[in-house]
């Protein structure tokens, strides 16, 4: 048996972080190939709510400010812009820095964010 060097050691664990790191980037590869239980191809599910007193929705369609697959979020009726990242994950032009799991999350961060204020329209 040859004698164990430090360079042997050390190209024995680089092979076997990368195909450790091979692994985790195939598993990972796969689990975001599967929809989440209750998630639709189409989008998003449509959401129609009160939150702390403001009333949220979303649904396929929507106004012209939404890139999110053509998702429309509403605060008390007024649009509220999300986007969906490519993550996966979404933000809004209230809650810009804080991305979120959901569209309904993005809603219910954003009534938060606004303290009560109403949200006012993009020009």
């Amino acid at each position: 048996m040859p004698e164990l060097t430090r360079r042997r050691a050390l190209g024995a664990a680089a092979a076997l972080a990368a195909v450790t790191g091979a692994q985790a980037l195939t598993t990972t590869s796969a689990a975001a190939a599967v929809p989440a239980a209750g998630h639709h191809h189409d989008g998003p599910e449509p959401f129609d709510e009160v939150y702390r007193g403001r009333r949220i929705e979303g649904r396929a369609g929507g106004g012209g400010h939404h890139h999110g697959a053509g998702y429309g979020v509403f605060v008390d009726g007024m649009e509220l812009h999300v986007m969906q990242n490519a993550d996966g994950s979404w933000i809004s032009v209230v809650s810009h820095y804080d991305p979120v799991a959901t569209p309904r999350a993005a809603a219910r961060a954003a009534v938060v964010e606004l303290q009560g204020a109403p949200l006012v329209p993009l020009a």
